[in-house]
């Protein structure tokens, strides 16, 4: 039987998800931090990530190959992603060697894709990825998970964040995905009444429900960022960097995990228990 976003959501059907599936980011991370950058140490962090934030979740994503945190519902991430050392992912396609079928008999119950959205003359590509992607899912009895990242094409020169955020939504929303993953309007920054607003025109543009991520957004902004998201219509968050990247300073993460990143996790939860609005409220 296919999960239903439960599988994912506390017991009020909001969301405050885990993400743990950076991979070159991650590396480049730890390097600006003077922390080693090898293998061993990105599976030592990924799991002290998920031994520490993984049981006060309701859901954990993270990518191929590593050891899932007990508790929470799965995300597996299924996005291969196009990324020179030290700059942003460019593009993504499926990773084809995440097979899922098995992610569902290891324990997964949904899959996530980024997708890179951008005025560049290959959106319907991006628009097929999409699609292909969420047939997938849905054929393996998987929850799909789809995570349009904006940037601006080199030619553009106009490029204005919250409208090309509220652009992806028309154009990916279609393909009905089980959660949208949306980043925050103005990156969280300005006039909360505008913001809110934008928020509200993904509500209605999305007929599925949404969170937010927290790339690009400062970590100290991040608390009053998912408030606005939720009070226009978001159900929670998946998030990674507003989280855990505190015990990136240490030599041994495990300490700040314990104290400082679960307080943030725990802050991050109750904004969302008190303004989100629950995945069975939306209209389908």
């Amino acid at each position: 039987m296919r999960p239903t976003l439960d599988a994912l959501a506390y017991p009020d059907r909001t969301f405050a998800m885990v993400a743990m599936d950076q991979r070159e980011s991650l590396r480049t991370m730890l390097a600006d931090h003077g922390r080693p950058d090898g293998p061993e140490a990105i599976t030592a962090f990924k799991a002290a990530v998920g031994r520490h934030l993984g049981p006060l979740a309701s859901g954990f994503l993270i990518d191929q190959g590593y050891d899932v945190p007990p508790g929470p519902g799965w995300i597996l991430a299924a996005d291969a992603l196009t990324q020179e050392r030290g700059g942003p992912v460019t593009d993504t396609h499926l990773d084809e060697t995440v097979d899922p079928q098995t992610a569902r008999a290891a324990g997964a119950v949904a899959l996530k894709l980024l997708v890179i959205w951008k005025r560049d003359g290959r959106e319907d590509r991006r628009v097929e990825l999409a699609a292909d992607f969420v047939e997938r899912c849905a054929n393996a009895g998987l929850l799909s998970v789809l995570e349009p990242v904006t940037q601006p094409a080199p030619s553009e020169g106009d490029w204005e964040l919250d409208a090309a955020i509220v652009a992806a939504a028309e154009a990916l929303g279609p393909v009905r995905p089980d959660l949208y993953k949306a980043q925050v309007p103005s990156r969280g920054l300005g006039d909360g009444k505008a913001i809110i607003k934008t928020c509200e025109q993904l509500t209605r543009t999305l007929d599925v429900p949404w969170v937010v991520l927290s790339n690009g957004v400062a970590r100290d902004d991040f608390p009053r960022a998912v408030e606005l998201a939720c009070r226009g219509g978001a159900s929670g968050t998946l998030a990674g960097r507003a989280l855990w990247t505190p015990a990136l300073t240490s030599d041994d993460p495990n300490p700040i995990l314990a104290t400082t990143c679960r307080r943030r996790l725990e802050l991050i939860a109750g904004i969302v228990r008190r303004h989100a609005r629950p995945w069975t409220e939306v209209t389908n």
